[in-house]
């Protein structure tokens, strides 16, 4: 079967070749690529250059970053389309080489373009597929009679007939909608986080609203756009719920709270809160899951519905200060008042303690072994760790006392043993005999 493109024979290629129509497009085709490497090398440079000065803004820096990588598909595609009007203007056939050549170049414009603004590698294989299929259809002529064919493939939901191009169509604008609805929701995010005087909490509320926003309003002009009614969908919408009701009363739960604790403010990104053992700072508030890091560098998930079913201790929630209480005992022979003033002059060495307020040192009992005292001081970074500023504040008590001649006791007991009698004593003591010989 002979393979055909517009008029011409491709099979009796030797004859083609003698043409002089595809050898004056071949030289025009050599030239363009020629051109295009030469401007290329000039005009990229400075592009970089531009993008490499906008560092401080971050559009202008992916702006001209990805125009700098479309320098060559653009003065390809201009330079393809100039052709094609050239060698129409002198009634020679542009169908053999330079159209092909010019649906090839303006495919791989649109991939350089959307390439740069996506980084999933899937998204970036799907649209290079499209793009050159597209491409390589509009080159052979089967654009049309594809486009027919898709439209002819259809069924009927309803009164609305829908065919296999409507919903590619829908499925097209759709994914041009969840990129753009994307981008807006990042843009719309950073400009959340730069509002003054607005909670972290809150911050995360209106983010989270926008992108679902976003997408809703997405689905729809897709939905819309493939014909469907969206009224259509209300007594599924029903349906879902009552099955999200009864199959996902956890998800629901942990969504619903999630919201709580946004709205309510009660724990936001960056407190300190202790929870079932577990001491950390929130990293974020997810829509299911609050993400809580540890001093060991531990990321916990916790579903929102523990954080508020469960007795949660915000260390930051009201103020970030936080006053860090040390028990110390010393002996009934040393001077509390010296001890007193050695563990005052402790809290001193370490540059994380709070000196307004002022430490304390109390005398807070007299037990069975020690002179009971409690040293006490306030930090306002509980998130570096509490238990590290404990242990640098009793290692400086220790060498003060150390150095004082200060002890600290340890528990002592005496055991007196009473009531043994005569024989039981006469029999312990031929046992030693015993052992003696």
């Amino acid at each position: 079967m002979n393979q055909v493109i517009g008029k011409v024979d491709w099979k009796n290629w030797e004859k083609l070749w003698m043409d002089p129509g595809i050898q004056l497009q071949f030289a025009v085709l050599i030239g363009l690529i020629l051109l295009v490497f030469v401007l290329t090398k000039i005009t990229k440079p400075l592009l970089l250059g531009i993008s490499k000065d906008s560092a401080k803004n971050d559009f202008n820096k992916l702006l001209w970053g990805n125009l700098a990588r479309m320098v060559a598909p653009i003065y390809l595609l201009i330079s393809c389309l100039l052709s094609v009007a050239l060698v129409e203007r002198f009634s020679i056939s542009s169908h053999e080489l330079i159209r092909p050549f010019t649906s090839a170049a303006g495919a791989w414009a649109i991939y350089r373009m959307v390439s740069g603004f996506i980084k999933s590698r899937a998204w970036i294989r799907l649209i290079a597929v499209l793009a050159f299929g597209l491409a390589a259809l509009q080159s052979f002529g089967l654009l049309e009679t594809t486009i027919e064919l898709l439209n002819h493939l259809a069924f009927n939901i309803g009164d609305r007939r829908i065919s296999v191009l409507d919903i590619l169509n829908g499925g097209v604008i759709l994914l041009v909608l969840l990129w753009g609805s994307s981008l807006l929701g990042t843009s719309g995010e950073k400009k959340i986080k730069k509002l003054p005087h607005l909670p972290p909490s809150l911050q995360v509320l209106l983010t989270k609203i926008l992108r679902v926003l976003l997408v809703f309003v997405s689905f729809a002009i897709a939905l819309s756009t493939i014909g469907l009614d969206l009224s259509s969908f209300a007594i599924l919408g029903g349906a879902i719920g009552v099955g999200i009701g009864f199959g996902l009363q956890k998800v629901v739960s942990n969504l619903v709270s999630g919201l709580i604790l946004l709205l309510d403010r009660s724990i936001k990104p960056g407190d300190v809160i202790e929870i079932e053992g577990t001491y950390g700072w929130i990293n974020s508030l997810r829509a299911r899951y609050a993400s809580v890091i540890t001093r060991d560098g531990k990321e916990h998930l916790i579903p929102n519905e523990d954080l508020i079913t469960n007795r949660v201790i915000n260390w930051s929630f009201s103020d970030r200060n936080v006053r860090v209480r040390i028990p110390i005992g010393i002996a009934y022979n040393a001077d509390p008042r010296k001890a007193i003033e050695l563990c005052l002059d402790a809290t001193q060495s370490a540059p994380r303690i709070l000196q307004d307020p002022d430490p304390r040192c109390l005398l807070t009992g007299f037990g069975d072994n020690s002179i009971n005292l409690e040293l006490r001081f306030w930090i306002d970074d509980p998130s570096n760790g509490v238990g590290n500023i404990k242990s640098e504040v009793m290692l400086a008590v220790w060498d003060r006392f150390k150095n004082a001649g200060i002890e600290i006791p340890f528990p002592q007991r005496d055991v007196h043993i009473t009531g043994l009698n005569n024989k039981f004593i006469s029999k312990l003591k031929e046992d030693k005999d015993l052992e003696t010989n």
